[in-house]
């Protein structure tokens, strides 16, 4: 292992292993392009695969699809479980956009103010009159 990571010092492995990750993420002909010169998606699909060409086991992901329509959302959902169901890696999301928590998670938990309000599946904590209060207000109950 270099630096905590699977690296190598193998070229040509490094390279594959680059490939790969663009094109699990749908951007091996964007290779040649600057990154200052992508749009937002294709910016954090850089750097989904930039992480994922250290072929973690475990992938964190900060509010990775915040800003995207609901189309690039649902592309990114597709890659994530595609991602999951062919490497194994397991994906901590942490996320504001419900359409990709809700298409994503097998378990939820909900903080608020710093503290878990609610966990389970997302079906269970959509239901979660804590949840619902402190995202929806007491009139929602």
């Amino acid at each position: 292992m270099v630096g905590g990571f699977r690296g190598t010092s193998d070229f040509e492995r490094a390279h594959a292993r680059s490939r790969a990750a663009l094109e699990a993420l749908h951007m091996w002909e964007m290779r040649a392009r600057l990154a200052s010169s992508l749009t937002l998606p294709d910016r954090k699909r850089l750097e989904v695969a930039r992480a994922l060409a250290t072929e973690p086991r475990l992938l964190l992901l900060d509010e990775v699809v915040a800003g995207l329509r609901p189309a690039e959302t649902d592309e990114m959902v597709d890659v994530f479980r595609r991602l999951n169901r062919d490497t194994g890696v397991t994906i901590l999301l942490i996320e504001h956009v419900m359409r990709a928590v809700m298409a994503l998670a097998q378990r939820v938990y909900v903080l608020h103010h710093g503290e878990i309000i609610a966990a389970g599946t997302p079906a269970e904590v959509t239901r979660d009159a804590r949840v619902l209060e402190s995202y929806l207000g007491a009139e929602a109950l």
